[in-house]
């Protein structure tokens, strides 16, 4: 595949539970970096690369939410609603499976960040994903060049592009940042109920059917209160 998928799926139904005090009063994806909201930079970027439906799942703040998804953000918005169960990162694809169509998509997160705040990466990460050889691509950010990350990274990454998981024991150079590519007929199968992605991841990699790509820019990782501050700081003098 050499083209930008069509679709995005973004999801936002998160209840931000580290992030609170903020998120006791609002949704995370609405919080200010820079002074705009999270999703703003997200949905302009999608636009910008060429997507055109953006499928949001809404649950923490619903109403909020979909208030500020009416206005124009430069593509269609379609809400995929949770009010009723938050259903986790893959329950709410498996649950959205019937809006997001037979080609690759996009998977994003509110809070992936990076600076330059351009979407050359999501540019990237199309060419990259090529769906003879595998079903899901993932971005990955390097844990050494990054803002507000206290983990050990989530995986290793080889030089063929496949991944790996780290050992408990280990540190991994490459973490999760947040955007992936993936074929929707992952979830095909799978039950309208609350699980997380790593159920398909855990059936994809020991197949070698998914890989990684270096994010190429400096990584903000938007976790926490402090993390809030700090991305807004950088943001506000580095520019985006």
């Amino acid at each position: 595949m050499n083209t930008v998928p069509d679709t995005a799926m973004v999801l936002a139904a998160g209840l931000g539970s580290r992030m609170r005090p903020l998120t006791e009063t609002t949704a995370k994806p609405l919080l200010k970096v820079g002074g705009r909201r999270m999703i703003s930079y997200l949905l302009s970027m999608l636009a910008e690369v060429g997507v055109r439906r953006a499928v949001v799942n809404v649950h923490w703040f619903a109403d909020d939410l979909e208030t500020y998804l009416t206005k124009d953000h430069g593509v269609e918005i379609v809400i995929a609603d949770e009010r009723s169960q938050l259903l986790e990162t893959g329950g709410a694809l498996a649950a959205a499976r019937s809006l997001l169509g037979k080609d690759p998509i996009f998977v994003v997160n509110t809070d992936a960040f990076w600076a330059p705040a351009d979407p050359a990466p999501l540019e990237a990460l199309s060419r990259k994903f090529n769906a003879a050889e595998m079903d899901e691509c993932l971005m990955l950010a390097d844990i050494g060049r990054c803002l507000g990350y206290k983990g050990q990274g989530d995986f290793h990454l080889e030089r063929n592009g496949l991944i790996s998981r780290r050992r408990p024991s280990e540190q991994a150079r490459w973490a999760y940042a947040g955007i992936r590519i993936l074929k929707p007929q992952l979830y095909d199968d799978s039950p309208v109920q609350p699980f997380s992605a790593n159920r398909i991841w855990d059936q994809l990699l020991p197949r070698k059917r998914m890989t990684g790509l270096p994010l190429d820019r400096f990584w903000l990782h938007v976790g926490d209160p402090q993390a809030l501050k700090d991305a807004d700081m950088w943001v506000r003098c580095h520019g985006t």
